[in-house]
């Protein structure tokens, strides 16, 4: 289904940095220094987690001529934005900076890249908006970052990786997530890894395919955690959308985390609620991939399963494959639901494009 209305809000498209060198000319006197004394600048920082030569990570009619998938700010205007007559895009710049060791390089590089993404995109088009990449080895650096770029209204979220070096529940990382709520920013929680873990519970994959598909249970471990550990609790008034993970999953976990928890709830006396309540709350996810059934009987099932029309943001997840043409929802959708993955649920989780 082709987009019905312009004017949608895109919540994740996918500016990419040519190489580590364009960042050399927004890190400050010492870290530029620094990483030209080192040689940094040719080094690759590009998630392993994204593979170049994956053809799903590009579409071939969104491959620029020359350069990465995502690194010409023209065919990213033309293509994400004029193609699809948005109202508003957030870019995410997916770089493995956030997963450098060196929590005071991996800050370096996130503030470069933060402010790299204004200059180079918020500057040049009023319809884009952006996460804010923070250094996940650092709680308090990534708190600090995140009160830095603050400021600026147009970075609306803040962006993590959902598989790192610890469980995101984790009270190590709440010094992030008390600064997000104190500035009105949802967690965007994107799918990639540090790879201090295999990404699957039986141990390193050989394929991509095994990977890409293990997703879905990573995404899942991201919600036991932050719902077990209480971060909804503890900042109740905090959003996190979940991107690239996939919606089908989400039921089947509604179900096994509810029934689970009615069983050992006296092991989390913070939860009042069931999960899937508090994932109905405080969770949001894009529709790409939206990983639907085939038929609209079977759509309609799932989404009465999954029982919350606020639950769904629109993407297009520019510049990766994941549907064809034009086709970024699902047929089969309601009208009034559609009204709302494609503007009202978006305009709810991030306060900051109504400001």
């Amino acid at each position: 289904m082709a987009i019905p209305a312009p004017g949608a809000i895109d919540c994740d498209i996918h500016p990419a940095l040519p190489g580590t060198h364009v960042l050399v000319p927004y890190l400050d006197e010492y870290w530029r220094a620094h990483v030209l004394m080192r040689g940094l600048e040719h080094d690759n920082y590009g998630l392993a987690a994204v593979p170049a030569n994956a053809p799903i990570n590009v579409r071939p009619d969104w491959k620029p001529a020359t350069g990465g998938a995502g690194t010409d700010p023209d065919l990213l205007r033309q293509q994400a934005l004029d193609g699809f007559d948005t109202r508003f895009a957030i870019c995410n710049v997916l770089h493995g900076a956030q997963a450098i060791f060196s929590e005071d390089l991996s800050a370096a590089f996130c503030r470069a890249i933060n402010d790299w993404v204004a200059a180079e995109y918020l500057d040049r088009d009023p319809r884009l908006r952006a996460s804010i990449v923070v250094p996940m080895h650092s709680a308090d650096l990534a708190a600090r970052e995140i009160e830095r770029k603050a400021e600026d209204n147009r970075f609306v979220q803040v962006l993590v990786l959902a598989m790192g070096e610890l469980p995101l529940g984790r009270r190590q990382h709440w010094p992030i997530y008390r600064a997000a709520e104190r500035y009105d920013l949802p967690i965007g929680i994107h799918a990639g890894s540090s790879f201090r873990h295999p990404p699957t519970n039986l141990g390193w994959p050989s394929y991509y395919l095994e990977d890409y598909v293990a997703w879905s249970t990573g995404f899942a471990g991201v919600l036991n955690s932050l719902i077990s550990e209480g971060v909804f609790v503890e900042f109740p008034r905090l959003k996190v959308v979940l991107m690239e993970s996939g919606v089908t999953w989400l039921p089947a976990w509604m179900w096994r985390a509810n029934k689970t928890w009615r069983g050992i709830r006296a092991e989390v006396p913070w939860l009042e609620k069931s999960p899937a309540d508090y994932a109905r709350e405080h969770v949001r996810l894009t529709v790409q991939p939206f990983d639907s059934p085939p038929r609209a009987d079977q759509l309609q099932r799932l989404l009465e399963e999954i029982d919350c029309d606020d639950m769904l943001l629109f993407a297009t997840d520019y510049p990766h494959w994941h549907y064809d043409g034009a086709d970024a929802l699902p047929d089969g959708l309601p009208a009034g639901l559609m009204r709302k993955i494609l503007v009202d649920n978006a305009l709810k989780t991030y306060p900051r494009l109504s400001s």
